[in-house]
């Protein structure tokens, strides 16, 4: 909702920041900087096995420690448990087992058995270091693949493993089709668990006040109002005795979505304590505990034509749910098989997948969490390419939807519309100069230089109608000095949140954009909202500010038109200024809101005191599509088997951009991950059980170093949705490790490398490299 009065809108100019400068001078709020009086801190007691038998756990040793206050086990805080659902699933969603400690048995290695509270977090350290804990060793199902054959369950109530399967039509039914079809293609792609690894670790403060029976909570989070929500659940309590406030998270990813069981222990805790309770989590736990996301496997089957046009596809997919997977692997796992046809002409399609337990840590939310449907889907239609001898460039070309071809539907059955994803492919490689690339890797090889050249392009719903994500609120307050506040749920966490919610505000009224200010994460003021998740904040808060701004503002004219006695709509306002047209006469937005707050008789007949209204948007959208592509060239070196990354590409279509250094942003920061996941990145296990990366010496992220400067393309494709706005939030983590795989096998496809399992490390491409030569493993 552009003002009127016509200067020119914030929405789509690179406003700088708000946040930053509280951010980059270091004063930004984290968890760890609340302090509250006589505030406690609690360390959890780790089990150092995949599987075993709880025997006994002895705590009085720890308990005489100087400065200990309490050891909880489960038979302390387990019993306290009311309710452990997230809204996200729904009270009567099927889930796993969740106990806040582990009782009875541990499930993996990190496994909490108990939790020290101390003095400081020091005391409570060493204390954890005294409570012996006998242990039973069991036979651990680390393997999730090999997991529906065992004889071993990582949880009784699920003997086969399987937390849960879901499909579309039988696999069966396709038969005829790759029977007859000119060229079948197929291949089975592993991707290895890695994990979001924020910045800031996970962290929360709970402080309960037992006479009035409220519960005060700091958490790093994406999501305040499901904390507080769970909360509830979980004690038993009102929800509106529980406050939760969420001030600067240095990053979610996905993972701070849902509060998870060390969550559920501070706050059962907390209850009786008396005192505030704190954990903060350490890099070592984190990359133990705090989950994993990627581990998947899946056979991608595509048929085709004589011409190269695919006739069918299939996808038999098979993902890790760990030990204790949040929320529901279920649930986000059905975008795996119903996106995976993209952005493809398929007539015809099915896929099945499985969620499997292992006594691994659990799966979490990550990034764009079906983002394995991109990596099979893309790297099979190289691997296809190269056996029907077409350049994988043209293959895409006779297959690829336009925005011309929409409004459709893929072969599952997901309605497409309002995205071009043959125009971002088209720009993408018209910024490489794709023919004149083909051309130097010709030159290169000749010299013993292998490059490669990899793509990915793939659609993404953002902003979906699920229960949780269909609506957003905005609170939008003129002070009585005429500076604005919007109020709105929060869940900014690196996502600039901040900034763009005052760019829509700013414009939504029709004032300065330096007037306004916002309020967030404080669920004792802000209207509810499902927080960061989803790619959904931009739609979703441009539609709560447009509903709520468009109350104020006519309010605003009509106090205007009213003092300067001329007809409403004659009424100009524009930055904070009202004019009549033809008049002389300025009435600012101070004037205004005195009128409205302390002058309440000059108000026009029937006009409400005070200048502040609340709105809530509903989407009528099931989702709003976003999409893109990535390309990227990199120099693969035989001899270290080092992968150089030579240019980046990124066409992206989220629609009119709010702010556009904001969405190249979060493209980067997505796309520097999913180049973690190609190369780098492996929360690995040794075949007993043990986890074998859990610091950043063994747990390798890309740094400035290794990444090259991104470039980024814009399409624009409105949506249907408020101001024409998409997500963008996951997208570049969805695109990249696909178009950085491709390149690799691209570069090595003369020697005939097939690439099938990630991550391709150093050692990893040499060993494909001697194998496809011939050379004895070392």
């Amino acid at each position: 909702m552009a003002p009127s009065g016509g200067h020119a809108p914030y929405a789509g100019t690179r406003t700088p920041r708000v946040e930053d400068l509280r951010l980059l001078t270091g004063t930004g709020t984290y968890v760890d900087d609340v302090v509250r009086p006589g505030m406690l801190h609690a360390h959890f007691v780790r089990s150092p096995l995949p599987r075993a038998r709880i025997l006994g756990i002895d705590t009085s040793e720890a308990l005489q420690l100087d400065g200990v206050h309490a050891v909880f086990v489960a038979e302390d805080l387990n019993p306290g448990v009311h309710e452990q659902w997230y809204t996200l699933d729904g009270r009567d969603a099927p889930d796993t087992p969740r106990p806040p400690l582990a009782e009875g048995e541990v499930r993996f290695a990190g496994d909490p058995v108990a939790m020290v509270v101390a003095v400081d977090r020091y005391v409570a350290e060493d204390a954890a270091e005294l409570v012996l804990v006998d242990y039973e060793p069991l036979p651990p199902v680390v393997d999730y693949a090999a997991a529906l054959g065992s004889l071993e369950s990582v949880h009784a109530a699920y003997p086969d493993n399987l937390a849960g399967q879901l499909g579309g039509r039988p696999m069966s039914d396709l038969d005829p089709v790759f029977a007859n079809a000119p060229h079948v293609v197929s291949q089975t792609i592993h991707q290895q668990a890695h994990g979001p690894v924020p910045m800031e670790t996970r962290g929360i403060v709970a402080e309960w006040t037992a006479a009035g029976g409220e519960m005060a909570i700091w958490a790093a989070t994406q999501s305040p109002h499901e904390v507080r929500a769970f909360c509830a659940r979980l004690l038993g309590i009102d929800e509106h005795r529980v406050r939760v406030v969420m001030r600067d998270t240095g990053g979610g990813f996905g993972q701070k979505v849902l509060p998870q069981r060390e969550d559920m222990c501070v706050l059962l805790a907390a209850t009786k304590l008396p005192a505030a309770l704190k954990w903060i989590e350490d890099r070592q736990e984190h990359l133990l505990a705090a989950g994993q996301a990627r581990h998947e496997h899946g056979e991608a089957r595509m048929a085709f034509d004589g011409d190269g046009r695919i006739l069918a596809a299939t996808l038999d997919h098979v993902q890790d749910a760990g030990a204790y997977p949040t929320p529901s692997p279920v649930q986000s796992g059905i975008a795996v098989g119903m996106l995976f046809p993209g952005p493809y002409r398929i007539p015809e399609g099915t896929f099945s997948s499985r969620f499997v337990f292992s006594n691994t840590s659990g799966r979490v939310a990550y990034r764009g969490p079906w983002q394995y449907e991109s990596m099979a889907r893309e790297v099979l239609l190289d691997t296809a390419a190269r056996q029907l001898g077409l350049d994988p460039v043209e293959l895409r070309r006779r297959n690829m939807l336009s925005a011309d071809d929409l409004p459709t539907a893929n072969c599952n059955g997901m309605p497409y519309d309002h995205m071009s994803p043959r125009e971002t492919f088209e720009q993408a490689l018209t910024m490489l100069d794709y023919d004149a690339f083909r051309k130097e890797q010709a030159r290169a090889r000749e010299t013993g230089r292998y490059l490669g050249v990899g793509t990915c392009t793939y659609v993404e719903p953002t902003a979906g109608a699920t229960p949780f994500h269909a609506t957003e609120g905005a609170t939008i307050r003129i002070e009585p000095s005429g500076k604005v506040n919007v109020y709105v749920a929060g869940g900014s966490c690196g996502n600039s949140l901040e900034t763009t919610v005052v760019q829509l505000t700013a414009d939504a009224l029709g004032v300065a954009v330096e007037d306004v200010s916002t309020v967030q994460g404080d669920t004792a003021v802000t209207p509810y909202g499902a927080g960061t998740g989803g790619s959904r904040s931009g739609s979703m808060t441009a539609g709560a500010i447009a509903k709520t701004a468009g109350v104020l503002r006519e309010r605003i004219l009509a106090i205007a038109a009213h003092r300067l006695e001329v007809p409403v709509e004659d009424v100009e306002f524009n930055r904070g200024r009202a004019t009549a047209k033809g008049g002389d006469a300025v009435l600012t937005l101070a004037e205004i809101a005195d009128l409205a707050y302390y002058q309440v008789h000059a108000l026009p007949p029937g006009a409400s005191a005070g200048l502040e209204a609340s709105g809530r948007y509903h989407t009528p959208h099931l989702m709003i599509w976003a999409n893109a592509t990535h390309v990227c060239t990199c120099e693969v070196d035989l001899v270290t088997g080092e992968v150089t990354l030579l240019r980046y590409i990124v066409s992206e279509d989220c629609g009119p951009m709010i702010n556009p250094s904001v969405v190249e942003g979060q493209i980067f920061g997505g796309t520097v991950q999913g180049i973690g996941g190609a190369l780098y990145e492996h929360l690995a296990y040794d075949d007993e059980g043990n986890p074998v990366a859990t610091t950043f010496m063994d747990y390798l992220l890309p740094t400035a170093t290794e990444v090259p400067v991104i470039e980024v393309g814009h399409v624009e494709t409105p949506s249907p949705g408020p101001g024409g706005y998409k997500g963008v939030g996951e997208g570049g983590a969805i695109g990249s490790a696909p178009a950085v795989v491709n390149a690799v096998a691209d570069a090595l496809a003369p020697l005939g490398v097939r690439v099938d399992r990630l991550p391709l490390t150093p050692a990893r491409i040499v060993q494909l490299v001697e194998q496809a030569q011939g050379v004895t493993a070392r």
